[in-house]
């Protein structure tokens, strides 16, 4: 009896010097290590569209900016961030499928389910230009992260996205394509 009460109390004391491992820090959150970028987007697929995009880290995200011409007047274009900072196809499906790092579902920006490289249509006014002003939440600009967008693609689409076709929004041709490229 008292080898058995001996071996419980050891255990009680065992188990009262344990102690409960603690979790890791978290690891902070990306963030951008480039300051600015640029997008010369050139036709694709035999359109005439052509433009240049600035980008800037900006809060939360990167903030794009600049004008695409070309496009057909009032109309508008889907517009996405593609996987691959490749446009040598000549119909630019070297750029792959919208930047998806996360493996979501496609959607509409600001959505509960959307891709990293999902954008609203951009739209263009009579004269056939679209000028561009979008801020793409929860990616970076440079430093390397999952969701970093530099060296990528970035394209313009025939037709609008509707934001629930699957794996694209139904957005048709990639009209312009450009590689996004760290200037500072």
């Amino acid at each position: 009896m008292r080898t058995t009460a001996l071996a419980g109390f050891s255990l009680l004391a065992l188990a009262a010097c344990s102690s409960t491992p603690k979790a890791p820090p978290a690891a902070p959150a990306p963030v951008s290590t480039a300051q600015q970028a640029v997008v010369m987007l050139a036709s694709a697929s035999g359109s005439r569209v052509s433009g240049k995009l600035t980008l800037a880290p900006m809060g939360d995200g990167v903030h794009i900016s600049g004008e695409v011409g070309g496009l057909a007047p009032n109309g508008q274009f889907g517009f996405h961030v593609h996987e691959k900072g490749d446009c040598s196809a000549v119909d630019a499906t070297s750029a792959g499928g919208h930047f998806n790092p996360v493996a979501s579902a496609h959607g509409r920006a600001g959505g509960a389910t959307h891709h990293a490289g999902d954008m609203d249509n951009i739209v263009a006014d009579a004269g056939g230009v679209a000028r561009v002003n979008v801020h793409l939440r929860g990616v970076t600009l440079g430093g390397g992260a999952a969701n970093d967008i530099a060296g990528r693609a970035m394209i313009v689409h025939a037709d609008p996205d509707d934001y629930h076709s699957q794996p694209a929004g139904n957005a048709g041709a990639r009209v312009a394509c450009g590689t996004i490229k760290v200037t500072q």
